[in-house]
């Protein structure tokens, strides 16, 4: 298992203070264009918010040696794995290659992912019994719902690698974030940087839309003009 450094408690809170437009938004000013999941849909509506370390597991289309070795003990079960070894506050990134006619998880292994304080679980695949993953408080992001055993489809062939996430790229450790809005995969040398410019953002947008819910015009108040930037920098050193 690769060794993943704890993620700051300090950045993981400024970025739930956050959106995922938001940062997505940043991201695209600084060059990354392609670093919002597009397939994976939230299964616990109780619980969408979310912002931690990835800790990716890569699986492949079903080969039946491998999974003979497997069965055999010859090689290891990294399914088994991917869940056991997730720490507190890490996100549980599975790619899957979209496949929707297998499921990685179901409300077992999901509980112990929330008991052990997992941040979230994300899947470019499917989960089985949905219904009861919907009861648990951890967030939880996938395609499909389906009543079927992962190796009817897929194997894990490697745990903590840079994988294809929903078309994204994702490295083991680079911060995962969700919300109502979807998921955004933010390099991880740039994290804390990206929250606290995240919440300059939200506090200027905030600042505009209380201007624009008092009448203000459109223009020049969104996008802000340099009048209403400086506005906005003496209202925040009268409440400073």
């Amino acid at each position: 298992m690769k060794d993943i450094p704890n993620f700051d408690d300090g950045i993981r809170e400024t970025l739930l203070a956050s959106s995922v437009p938001t940062v997505a938004s940043l991201l695209w000013k600084r060059g990354f264009r392609n670093t919002v999941l597009k397939g994976p849909r939230p299964i616990t509506p109780k619980a969408v918010r979310f912002a931690g370390p990835a800790r990716t597991v890569h699986t492949l289309p079903l080969r039946e040696d491998l999974l003979d070795a497997q069965n055999r003990g010859e090689r290891p079960n990294l399914h088994g794995m991917a869940v056991e070894n997730i720490r507190q506050g890490d996100v549980l990134a599975v790619a899957m290659g979209g496949e929707r006619d297998t499921a990685f998880m179901g409300d077992i292994m999901t509980t112990f992912l929330a008991v052990k304080g997992a941040a979230a679980a994300v899947l470019d695949g499917g989960v089985s019994d949905a219904a009861a993953i919907a009861e648990i408080e951890m967030p939880v992001f996938a395609e499909a719902n389906i009543p079927r055993p992962l190796t009817s489809h897929r194997i894990v062939m490697d745990l903590d690698v840079p994988v294809a996430l929903s078309g994204v790229t994702v490295f083991p450790g680079d911060v995962l974030m969700g919300d109502a809005n979807g998921i955004v995969a933010i390099p991880a040398a740039i994290a804390a940087e990206i929250a606290t410019e995240a919440a300059e953002r939200e506090a200027l947008e905030e600042f505009v839309l209380k201007k624009v819910r008092g009448g203000a015009p459109l223009t020049g108040t969104y996008p802000p003009n340099e009048a209403t930037l400086k506005e906005f920098e003496s209202s925040r050193r009268r409440s400073a």
